[in-house]
């Protein structure tokens, strides 16, 4: 979500020992998945071993019928055929491995290639790599060969146009710059720079982070399971180095066609992308309101560089690997009232103020924006505004600011089937007074933000329901966040490796927003390789992690099956900040039927007043204490302030024995400020 000032605290901090986990070494298997609950058999082929499918990283039995089911199967490089040098596990920040899938990739020098197996038929294929920045900033382009059983080749060009982030939030393409907020809280100093005599010296470029991008190319003809890929960088490469992540393959159907609909190129739109199309969008869209048609938009690559608005129209593509719709970001002079000093391509409803628009469908088709830095008031997203009953399906959003960034009062919105990848912030977010709407079954990579947010500032968002998505590598925040609100549902997502300064899902008090009333469900989720290292805490977060900063939370919280793998540090976290520990309070959360497998650190850390219940919460490779209990750290003679209530079934433990130990209960200080880290194993069936 977007931020107008980092929360910090007054806490003393040292710079961070570097994780050096092992990460999660897949073996070969002939098991392959082919989306959510779907399994089928692999051969060995000729040419090797059969090929790693994974789902996050993961093998897919350990995620069955969590997050989104695609139509792309995945396959991470470090398990293909290569002649370069597999990079990772790291989960330190502002590493390359650490942002990638799985937190291990594949790097390669001119001259070296990496080859993957087929696991099914395709035709497509998608390419998450990372090339270096241009000395100072603003990126460069190389080239990636890419051949299928050494035949043809095809050239994709790679870009660092949309990657390479430095410095303070919100951040900077200048890998030169010097201290965005020199006042600020700087832990790999330990100090307040503004009042250090002399000013501490920082290191440039300062915290590089936001390396991947991604690319997708039709092959042009229809390949089988067993066919091989082979991705290679051509001597005399430009980029020193060529980091390839993973590869995603795909059989993509026929564009889709329809003949009675307003189509936009009898209105001038120009496929070619060599002219603006917005005016022949207006125009389309006008005539199909009169009309009542559909809006049509055939194949091909159109300029659009400005918002489109939308209301009482559905537009529909061919699909969004032949439709897209791709803009420049163009900057305003004067600003525009909301604040924005540039524009790009993107569908808005109107303004809730306005009244919001109403009815509106979107499907099948690409949209691709020009965003290259973060700048919080411009409103360069791929959906914006207020859309009431309303559905979009099945789009792919990349390099906009916000994928979709809903400004309510609305309600009953859809946001099903789509991906969303390179985004500066967030992949989506309902902003102020979202209500009884579903977002389900979407693919998420490469967030500068949380992937998906709820944020209920001014008004609560009600009665919504995230479920079935999946979401990949947040550079910053978390994977799912829930700010205030009543009555949602987080369920049976998949969150993988948040990278900084958040986790895998997080319910907050803060950024103003309002109180959490009603219920909050988090059920049947699963988070892999979270629990992410806090900068301005210096400590480890929790793969879920629940925070009171702003007010007390003391809504109907319940955490119902979700699996918790990998933990870098704990698997749950209850925290304040450590102004206003003695002000607020996390109180009645409810935990049953958890698996915890892996942590570095806790089962729990409880860093606040209030408490919580466990009920059939199994726990295995734990790294510390099963329960770290600081409370408020008054350390009271009467115990923690921090209760935990055993409701019975609780299992299993690690280093030090159980991990909710009978002398534990109901609040016994067993507060380790910051104990050592001890690397689980990977993550097994249960």
């Amino acid at each position: 979500m977007s931020r107008s000032i980092i929360e910090v605290t007054a806490r003393r901090a040292t710079r961070p020992a570097r994780w050096a986990a092992a990460g999660t070494a897949l073996a070969l298997t002939l098991l392959v998945a082919g989306g959510a609950g779907t399994a089928y058999a692999a051969t060995k082929t000729q040419h090797g071993p059969a090929p790693v499918v994974t789902r996050a990283g993961l093998d897919p039995s350990l995620v069955t019928g969590r997050g989104a089911a695609v139509d792309f199967l995945e396959q991470e490089a470090e398990n293909a055929r290569t002649n370069g040098t597999v990079i990772g596990p790291d989960r330190a920040a502002y590493t390359l491995p650490s942002e990638a899938s799985g937190r291990r990739a594949v790097k390669l020098t001119p001259g070296q290639y990496v080859e993957f197996t087929l696991p099914r038929t395709a035709n497509a294929i998608t390419v998450r790599y990372s090339i270096p920045d241009a000395p100072n900033g603003g990126g460069i382009t190389a080239p990636l060969h890419v051949t299928v059983n050494g035949g043809s080749k095809k050239t994709m060009t790679l870009t660092s146009q949309y990657a390479w982030l430095y410095n303070q939030y919100p951040f900077t393409n200048d890998p030169n710059a010097d201290l965005l907020h020199p006042d600020w809280w700087i832990t790999e100093c330990a100090c307040v720079p503004a009042a250090t005599t002399p000013a501490p010296t920082i290191s440039k470029p300062f915290r590089p982070m936001h390396f991947y991008d991604e690319q997708r190319l039709l092959l042009g003809q229809t390949y089988r399971a067993g066919d091989r890929v082979r991705l290679s960088v051509p001597p005399g490469s430009n980029a020193a180095w060529t980091v390839i992540d993973l590869l995603d393959s795909q059989l993509v159907a026929p564009p889709r066609v329809r003949l009675i609909a307003a189509n936009v190129l009898a209105f001038g739109a120009d496929p070619t992308g060599r002219r603006d199309s917005a005016a022949a969008f207006d125009k389309a869209i006008a005539f199909a309101k009169l009309t009542h048609l559909k809006v049509y938009v055939p194949p091909g690559t159109y300029q659009v560089n400005r918002h489109i608005i939308v209301d009482d129209v559905t537009i529909e593509g061919a699909g969004n690997w032949y439709t897209i719709i791709k803009g420049r970001e163009v900057a305003l002079d004067p600003p525009a009232p909301d604040g924005s000093v540039h524009t790009g391509v993107g569908f808005y409803g109107r303004d809730a103020s306005a009244g919001g628009s109403d009815n509106v469908h979107l499907s099948g088709f690409a949209i691709e924006g020009d965003v290259r830095e973060r700048i919080d008031t411009d409103q360069v997203n791929g959906i914006g505004g207020a859309m009431s009953n309303s559905t979009i399906d099945g789009l792919h959003i990349r390099h906009t600011k916000v994928g979709l960034w809903f400004d309510g009062p609305m309600t009953n919105v859809r946001v099903t089937n789509n991906v969303i990848v390179d985004q500066i912030a967030d992949a989506l977010n309902f902003h102020i007074g979202v209500t009884n709407s579903v977002v389900s079954n979407n693919f998420v990579r490469n967030t500068g933000d949380d992937g998906l947010a709820m944020w209920s500032e001014t008004t609560s968002n009600a009665n919504n329901t995230f479920d079935h998505n999946t979401v990949q590598t947040p550079t910053l925040a978390n994977g799912i966040a829930i700010y205030g609100g009543r009555d949602n549902t987080v369920s049976n997502n998949l969150v993988a490796d948040p990278i900084r300064e958040g986790s895998g899902i997080h319910a907050g008090s803060r950024f103003g927003a309002e109180a959490f009333t009603g219920h909050l469900r988090i059920t049947n989720n699963t988070v892999v390789r979270a629990g992410t290292y806090e900068l301005n805490w210096n400590i480890g977060l929790g793969a879920i992690w629940i925070y009171a900063l702003d007010k007390s939370i003391e809504a109907d919280i319940q955490v119902v099956g979700d699996h918790y793998l990998d933990s870098t540090y704990n698997a749950i976290m209850m925290v304040s900040e450590w102004s206003v520990k003695d002000l607020y309070s996390i109180s009645g959360v409810r935990f049953k039927d958890i698996r915890v497998d892996g942590t570095g650190t806790s089962v729990l850390s409880a860093r606040v007043a209030g408490s919580a219940s466990f009920e059939n919460v199994d726990a295995r490779n734990i790294g510390a204490v099963g329960i770290n209990n600081c409370g408020s750290f008054h350390f009271t003679p009467a115990g923690s302030e921090f209760s935990v209530t055993d409701l019975g079934g609780n299992d299993g433990g690690g280093t030090t024995g159980p991990w909710l130990a009978a002398w534990e209960l109901p609040n016994t200080i067993t507060c380790d400020d910051r104990p050592p880290v001890v690397v689980p194993p990977a993550p097994a069936p249960w």
